[in-house]
């Protein structure tokens, strides 16, 4: 039976329901978690966190549950132990991952780590744990950093989670889709199929437009549109909003081209940390705002059904 790592454990890729593959419990840059306008006590963020949780588990039901993949790398703000009481607490499976956002987030200890001390990291958190926690990573998060090339350190973490995914069986997933011929290149010569790597954000709107998708789906990858809720119509859009309209057609016409290769998310932030995102937007945007969307646009229950349960299942089921 396929299983997915969980923070309370192994389940099956069966039982995890609605998949929304790329959001963050709680974001942000190395060293926000000591500026005082983003330090919350432990109280005001279950307060702010768990309501969320709760309504996407509800939602989550006629599909047999919900699951939230945690995309916040090492050195973001990632708190396994938190995660494994909100987990208990509301219900939802909680999927955390090692690796790092980018090389220009990792904290100067690893900043000249090699190739085969990064592997060994990542292998250490999905085979035994993260800390002392005993919750073993279920994804492999990598990035670009800012400036749209990658950096020696980018390149030595991608070559070093593709080492770790073909070891461990997990997936890998990318923040940003750009300067994915490095990438590609890299995954190749490390021997890690395609499939195996989500290549996040190709939606956004500083991104979309440089983003080869239709390019990375042929080579065999899978494509994240995962910044659904950040529009232009908001009243104080951030910078890599989109009009809603144009990136449901965009996410419409790589569906119907390239079935099976696109994973859909919110990329919402259930308590900020250094981070604001968007007032009110949350992972429920997924129940209600997109799948009405694409049920107005015309798309039937079994084409939702595959993009939230059946494809995630298979991209986040361990490989052994």
């Amino acid at each position: 039976m396929s299983r997915v790592n969980t923070v309370l454990g192994p389940v099956a890729a069966e039982e995890l329901g609605v998949v929304a593959v790329h959001e963050h419990i709680g974001y942000g840059m190395p060293g926000s978690e000591l500026d005082s306008r983003w330090w919350k006590t432990p109280e005001e963020r279950y307060e702010e966190t768990v309501p969320k949780l709760r309504r996407f588990h509800e939602h989550g039901r006629p599909y047999g549950g919900g699951t939230f993949v945690d995309a916040t790398g090492i050195c973001n703000g990632r708190d396994v132990d938190y995660y494994r009481s909100l987990s208990t607490k509301t219900g939802v499976h909680i999927v955390a991952c090692t690796g790092f956002v980018g090389g220009d987030t990792a904290l100067p200890f690893f900043s000249r780590a090699s190739v085969e001390y990064l592997a060994d990291q990542f292998v250490h958190e999905i085979t035994v744990g993260i800390g002392g926690t005993g919750a073993r990573a279920g994804v492999i998060k990598v990035g670009v950093s800012r400036g749209g090339r990658m950096t020696d350190l980018d390149k030595r973490i991608y070559r070093a989670a593709a080492r770790a995914a073909l070891s461990t069986g997990v997936p890998v997933l990318t923040h940003l889709a750009i300067d994915a011929e490095n990438a590609i290149a890299i995954f190749r010569e490390e021997a890690l199929p395609l499939d195996r790597v989500l290549f996040g954000h190709a939606d956004d709107g500083v991104n979309a437009a440089k983003t080869r998708d239709t390019w990375i789906a042929e080579q065999g990858g899978r494509v994240g549109f995962d910044t659904f809720g950040y529009e232009t119509e908001l009243d104080d859009p951030p910078f890599w909003a989109r009009p809603r309209k144009e990136r449901l057609e965009h996410f419409l016409r790589f569906v119907e081209r390239h079935p099976g290769s696109a994973l859909a998310s919110a990329d919402a932030n259930c308590s900020p940390l250094g981070w604001p995102g968007v007032k009110g937007h949350t992972v429920n945007y997924i129940f209600e705002d997109l799948m009405p969307d694409l049920r107005a646009a015309g798309v039937d229950e079994a084409t939702i059904t595959r993009l939230f349960v059946d494809d995630p299942a298979d991209f986040l089921s361990i490989h052994d």
